[in-house]
């Protein structure tokens, strides 16, 4: 029986270091990228990935931060290189944790990345995957505010484009802001919790 003790204390032990790494990791990742150290954040998302192959956060974090830093990005390849990177992660991602919504939305942003750099090259070819992708997440997650900001910005991108009014999206910019702050994700450590202050952005503007 104390040996039983003993091998349960050692196991216990063992997870709770594993789990204090994990902790410390992804909260230097994030530091580094809220210092504007992409890179770094980058390849510390990317070590932690790699011990941790059954959670699919860092690899989505390697997405996010890798997506993000393509916008506005004029070398196209270095531009490649990080949206090709994070495609790569992303799917690992979905492997891991398939039909996540938050996954489809990452998926699409990285389309929406390449359309951002050339329109005419990528617009057609992206834009139904990026429709079909929103469609997805919503069904998965019809209360998740990112999932319904997100379409509904890119639902405002689309009518832009075509000349058409954006104004019916905007409710829907609107309940999102108030399901982000009925949210609670908490429960899940370092689980995707952005999007309000860009949301708040875009009310602003209908509004305007």
């Amino acid at each position: 029986m104390k040996k039983l003790v003993a091998i349960i204390c050692i196991v216990v032990s063992f997870t709770s270091s594993a789990q204090d790494r994990y902790t410390e990791g992804m909260s230097k990742a994030m530091q580094l990228w809220g210092e504007q150290k992409t890179m770094e954040a980058s390849h510390l998302f990317e070590r932690i990935a790699m011990a941790e192959t059954d959670n699919w956060l860092p690899y989505y974090y390697v997405a996010l931060v890798n997506t993000t830093a393509s916008f506005g990005e004029r070398d196209e390849t270095k531009l490649s290189q990080q949206l090709e990177k994070a495609k790569e992660f992303v799917d690992i991602a979905k492997n891991i944790s398939p039909e996540n919504p938050e996954l489809l939305i990452m998926e699409a942003m990285i389309n929406t990345a390449w359309i951002a750099f050339d329109g005419a090259t990528y617009g057609m070819e992206l834009s139904g995957k990026n429709t079909k992708l929103y469609n997805e997440a919503m069904a998965l997650a019809p209360n998740n505010p990112r999932v319904i900001f997100s379409k509904a910005e890119w639902d405002m991108g689309s009518a832009r484009y075509f000349g058409k009014d954006t104004t019916p999206y905007c409710e829907d910019v609107a309940r999102a802001i108030e399901l982000f702050a009925s949210t609670d994700t908490n429960k899940v450590p370092f689980y995707p919790n952005w999007g309000e202050d860009r949301a708040k952005q875009v009310l602003s503007q209908c509004k305007s």
